[in-house]
């Protein structure tokens, strides 16, 4: 394969990308000013879908099952060649909207698939691009869904990136925090963010407590209280959160209480999230977290029934592939970090997808006037200003230039998959 000049494939990029400036930025207010829900996100699946239509890319609406999940893929060859995916996420939390940024990583990974794609097939490069619209991951893990329905089976690497805060100090220079999900690390005034940093797993459980109604004043003797069931379960889950390690989570909230006084509650439900570093170590802590919730049943005579989710895994960092973009987000003149040992206390189901392919998971900082975090009514504000809307459009730039290298570069590949081999073991498919 002839190897194409690297600012050739770079020039050809800016001027396409810029060419899509007024559809892009109005593709992400509108996802912006309608924040949509875990599973829900229609406004944006039909938005996104008909905005690649009017590029004429070829996609498929409510794929693999999934109502608001789409699939685009592009590419020369056949099927040969390499494939690379990127994932756009874009639901929000519930009454803050898109408190963390899930409409710019869209807008990003939106960017990127289509600047690679522009370059398949302005220069006739051997290998495909795919984009994926993943419902869900603030709730439910749509990219577990995806993955259970095969939608990575053809992928060969996996990038995306995520938004993070940065502010202005006083002095005027811009500090960075990981607010998401770090907070107070600081990068040096002159770095945007990081091209790699691990995250760890979690995981849900979901307890549902039944207990017998009866008449609160009348006859409450007759009744089995499944509120007194749920408020033991928290006050034990407080306990049990003095004797966890520094780098486990677990936090919770009620699903379903009374909205009553004059009857006893006959059913509850409440829902934890577990954190720890390893998958392992995880479903370990899941189950202490099971004991302390029976306990609401011994104290009360209640029943309880538990759900669990899937495993959001922790996320595997590919050096290769970190570098390579930390010198394509240096050809667009901003500076970013590479990697390093912080683990993040947060999760993804980027995660999983990155135990499956080698993957890369970036941050990128945008301006927050009082560095608010992440899962913050402020941070909302902030992602749908259009700073941050052109941050997202350099790093998909830029990752477009990663995914090209990848597709033509035969020893940066091989180091990538030599990278996810070491990590992994023999996970590799």
């Amino acid at each position: 394969m002839t190897i194409l000049s690297k600012d050739d494939v770079q020039t050809a990029i800016d001027k396409y990308i810029d060419s899509l400036a007024d559809g892009l930025r109005m593709l992400n207010q509108k996802s912006h000013e309608n924040p949509e829900l875990a599973y829900e996100e229609h406004i944006a699946h039909d938005a996104i879908c008909d905005f690649l239509q009017s590029q004429s890319i070829q996609f498929t609406r409510h794929a693999y099952g999934l109502s608001t999940a789409f699939e685009a893929k592009v590419g020369n060859g056949n099927g040969s060649g390499r494939c690379v995916n990127f994932n756009a996420e874009y639901d929000a939390l519930p009454g803050i909207g898109h408190a963390c940024g899930h409409n710019l990583i869209a807008i990003s990974s939106i960017t990127e698939f289509l600047a690679l794609v522009f370059a398949i097939r302005e220069f006739g490069i051997s290998g495909h691009a795919q984009l994926l619209g993943t419902p869900a991951e603030e709730d439910g893990g749509g990219k577990l869904d995806l993955i259970n329905a095969g939608a990575y089976h053809m992928a060969d690497v996996s990038l995306m990136m995520y938004g993070i805060s940065i502010f202005l100090t006083p002095t005027g220079y811009w500090a960075n925090k990981l607010s998401h999900p770090i907070a107070g690390e600081e990068f040096s005034t002159d770095v945007l963010g990081i091209a790699g940093r691990s995250s760890i797993a979690c995981y849900d459980i979901t307890a549902v407590y039944h207990g017998v109604s009866a008449h609160a004043s009348a006859s409450p003797w007759e009744g089995v209280n499944a509120l007194d069931a749920l408020v033991t379960g928290y006050n034990t889950i407080f306990m049990l959160c003095q004797q966890i390690k520094p780098d486990e989570r677990v936090h919770g909230a009620i699903l379903e209480a009374p909205n009553v006084t004059n009857a006893i509650p006959e059913i509850t439900r409440t829902k934890y999230s577990i954190h720890s570093p390893t998958m392992a170590g995880t479903r370990a802590l899941g189950e202490r977290v099971r004991k302390y919730l029976e306990s609401g049943t011994l104290a009360t005579g209640c029943m309880v029934g538990f759900e669990e989710n899937q495993i959001f895994a922790d996320l595997v960092v590919n050096p290769p592939l970190c570098e390579s973009f930390q010198e394509s987000m240096a050809e667009q003149g901003e500076r970013i970090s590479a990697k390093d040992g912080v683990l993040m206390s947060g999760s993804t189901d980027q995660g999983n997808v990155s135990q499956l392919i080698p993957s890369l998971h970036g941050l990128i900082g945008i301006p927050v006037d009082n560095g608010a975090k992440n899962h913050t009514r402020q941070f909302t504000a902030a992602a749908g200003t259009s700073v941050a809307h052109e941050r997202m459009i350099i790093t998909g730039k830029a990752m477009a230039i990663t995914g090209w290298r990848i597709l033509v570069n035969e020893e940066l590949y091989g180091s990538v998959l030599n990278a996810f081999t070491e990590a992994r073991g023999d996970r590799i498919r």
